[in-house]
């Protein structure tokens, strides 16, 4: 696959405390077309690269001064993907790298062609990963919506003595008179004292 026929318009940030390392890394990357939007030399630079310029990639050595890669990449994670360089083959540190959420590891001495795949895997994972996230979470809402308008059914059930459909629609009609969802009238028929105020 020709590299200039990749869409690669990532912005991409760099640390890397080796300026030698850094600055070939940053031409490699700029020459394979993508976009190197800020460039660190420790893992404190690192993170706050990362929170504000907010990357689609973060690049980071395993060994560096103020911070090490792998303590800057656990803040890091939370806001982009986060691909680590290291001259370090250890077990140990690969272990601690991934434990870490890191998405990729290249060890050097590395080429643009061991960088590319490593790039576009760790951007690709870190978004199936945040888009299943989100899922679980939407799930794991409805889930709870739905145990609590089964237990307001029953609660208007017994109170008013209508059936299910008819506690339903109760329900329904009154999240839209009061404009509020459906979980906040069940939430108010369960605790009538943490009800929403009209």
């Amino acid at each position: 696959m020709n590299q200039n026929t990749l869409n690669k318009k990532f912005r991409i940030a760099v640390a890397e405390d080796e300026t030698l390392i850094r600055m070939d890394l940053v031409e490699m990357l700029t020459e394979s077309g993508y976009e190197v939007v800020g460039q660190g030399t420790n893992g404190e630079e690192a993170i706050e690269l990362a929170n504000s310029l907010n990357p689609d990639l973060m690049i980071l050595d395993v060994k560096m001064p103020v911070l090490d890669g792998i303590s800057a990449a656990e803040k890091i994670i939370k806001v982009c993907p986060v691909l680590m360089l290291t001259a370090f083959s250890q077990k140990e540190l690969v272990e601690r790298a991934r434990d870490t959420g890191v998405m990729a590891y290249v060890v050097k001495p590395f080429t643009i062609n061991d960088l590319i795949p490593a790039i576009e895997i760790s951007i690709s994972r870190y978004h199936q990963m945040k888009t299943l996230e989100n899922e679980i979470a939407d799930l794991y809402d409805r889930l709870e919506t739905r145990k609590l308008l089964d237990r307001a059914k029953g609660i208007l059930m017994k109170a008013l003595n209508i059936s299910e459909p008819d506690a339903f629609a109760w329900i329904q009609k009154t999240a839209m008179d009061r404009r509020i969802s459906m979980k906040q009238v069940a939430q108010g028929v369960i605790s009538p004292s943490d009800a929403p105020e009209q």
